[in-house]
C-alpha cells in the first residue's frame, strides 16, 4: 500500500473525527450524559451502516468469530472509551480533550510490541516521544489549563486514550475474521446498543428524542454519523498500516480538534498548548507505516459495490 494513500486516509479520517470534539462538548453542555449519548450514537450508527449493507446487498455474519469481534469493538472501541471521553468533556475544554487523545500511540506501542505486531524502530520512538513531550507541556505548566481544578478530569481523558489503544492493538492481533469494515462496524454497533442499554437505565442518562432538534440533539446526530463513517475508515487503515500506524490518527484528531473547537466554540489556548501541538505534529511526520508482509497478511478484496481498495487482514489463527 502506497504510504501517501495511507497518510491521506489518516488526514480525512482524523479531520472528521476532530470535528466531534466541539460537537461532543455541545452535546454535554446540553445536559446529556455519557451512556445516553453513546446509546443514540450506536443506534444512529447502526442505522447508517445497516443501510449501507442493504444497498450493497451484503449480509451480516453471525458466526462465533464475528460475534467475538463485534463485542470486543463495541466495548473497547466505543462504550468504555467514549464513557471516559464524555466525562472528560464535562470539565476540560474540548480542544484539550482532543489533545489528550494523542496519547493513544504511547499506549499502543508497548501493546503492539508485546503482541508481536510491530518491530522497534528508532524513528517511531522519536515520534512517540515528541507526542508525549507535547502532552506533558499541557499537563504540567499552570498556565496551560484554564482552571487547575480541571485536573480531576485528566484521568478520564487518559483512560479514554488507553482504551482506544487496547482496541487498536487487539484488532490488529485478532484480525477481522473475513469481515469488511462496514460489516465489522455494523455488527459492533448493534451489539453495542444491547450492551450499553442497561447502563443507560442504571445511570438515569436516557435521552428522549424530540422535535424540533436542539443544538445538542443536532450535534449528537452529526457526531454519530461521523463516528460511523470515520471509524469504518479507521478499521481499513488498521488492516493496511498496522495498529500503531493507525493509532497516529490521534495526532490529526488533536490538531483539527483544537482548530474546530476554536472556530465553533471560540476556545483560546496558551502558548504552551501551541508549542505542544508543534511537537505532536512533529511526532506524526516521524512515524512511517510498516510495509505489508505477504507471509503475515492475507488479501481480502472488497466487492465492486464498495470502493476499489484492498483490505489486508491477519490470517485467522
Amino acid at each position: 500500500m502506497d504510504a501517501r494513500r495511507l497518510f491521506l486516509a489518516l488526514f480525512v479520517i482524523g479531520g472528521s473525527w476532530g470535528l466531534t470534539a466541539p460537537l461532543s462538548k455541545i452535546v454535554v453542555m446540553g445536559g446529556y450524559r455519557h451512556f445516553g449519548i453513546i446509546f443514540w450514537q450506536l443506534v444512529i450508527g447502526s442505522a447508517l451502516l445497516g443501510l449501507w449493507l442493504v444497498l450493497a446487498r451484503r449480509r451480516l455474519p453471525l458466526t462465533r468469530p464475528a460475534l467475538s469481534r463485534y463485542v470486543f469493538i463495541a466495548l473497547f472501541g466505543t462504550i468504555l472509551p467514549n464513557a471516559a471521553f464524555y466525562t472528560a468533556q464535562e470539565g476540560l475544554p474540548a480542544g484539550l480533550v482532543a489533545v489528550f487523545i494523542a496519547l493513544v500511540p504511547m499506549f499502543a506501542l508497548p501493546m503492539a510490541f508485546g503482541l508481536g505486531l510491530e518491530r522497534p524502530e528508532p524513528v517511531r520512538f522519536l515520534g512517540i516521544l515528541a507526542g508525549l513531550a507535547g502532552i506533558l507541556m499541557i499537563v504540567l505548566p499552570e498556565a496551560s489549563l484554564p482552571d487547575r481544578a480541571a485536573l480531576v478530569f485528566v484521568p478520564f481523558a487518559l483512560a479514554a486514550a488507553a482504551l482506544y489503544a487496547v482496541e487498536a492493538a487487539g484488532l490488529g492481533r485478532m484480525g477481522t475474521a473475513g469481515l469488511d469494515p462496514v460489516q465489522l462496524l455494523t455488527g459492533a454497533s448493534l451489539v453495542g446498543v444491547v450492551l450499553v442499554f442497561p447502563a443507560v437505565v442504571a445511570s438515569g442518562s436516557w435521552i428522549t428524542p424530540a422535535l424540533p432538534l436542539t443544538d445538542a440533539d443536532a450535534a449528537l446526530v452529526v457526531t454519530a454519523a461521523i463516528h460511523a463513517l470515520a471509524y469504518a475508515g479507521y478499521v481499513w487503515v488498521v488492516g493496511h498500516g498496522g495498529a500503531v500506524f493507525a493509532a497516529q490518527v490521534a495526532y490529526i484528531v488533536t490538531g483539527t480538534g483544537v482548530l474546530w473547537s476554536m472556530l465553533i466554540l471560540g476556545e483560546r489556548y496558551s502558548l504552551w498548548v501551541w508549542a505542544a501541538l508543534a511537537l505532536v505534529f512533529a511526532g506524526l511526520f516521524l512515524v512511517q507505516p510498516r510495509p505489508s508482509r505477504r507471509e503475515e497478511l492475507g488479501p481480502f478484496v472488497l466487492p465492486a459495490t464498495e470502493p476499489s481498495i484492498v483490505f489486508h487482514e491477519q490470517q485467522d489463527r
